[in-house]
């Protein structure tokens, strides 16, 4: 997590856990915002491979909610360069879990 996070919206021992995570270390992972939530699982998944990345480039993952219901959310993934060529695009449906 950067300092550009809002640290303020998520508590400090979810923060701290994200930064330890072994899998976010090792591919680089950096949360350049992270905001309080609900935990999702995944029930489908669609990720649209639109062009190689450069060897080095940095992504930049971003997801908008496209609508939620009581169980279950739909949210669509653009993922980007650094300098905005689009990588890939990903439609998730997600099963919410615990309440808002």
């Amino acid at each position: 997590m950067t300092a550009h996070a809002r640290r303020q919206d998520v508590p400090e021992g979810l923060a701290s856990a994200l930064r330890r995570e072994p899998w976010a270390e090792e591919l680089g992972v950096e949360y350049l915002e992270l905001g309080p939530g609900l935990c999702r699982v995944a029930l489908s998944m669609t990720i649209s491979f639109l062009a190689p990345a450069p060897p080095g480039a940095r992504l930049v993952a971003e997801a908008r909610e496209r609508r939620h219901g009581r169980r279950a959310g739909f949210y669509d993934v653009t993922v980007t360069t650094h300098a905005g060529a689009a990588v890939a695009t990903v439609h998730c449906v997600a099963h919410r879990v615990g309440s808002p």
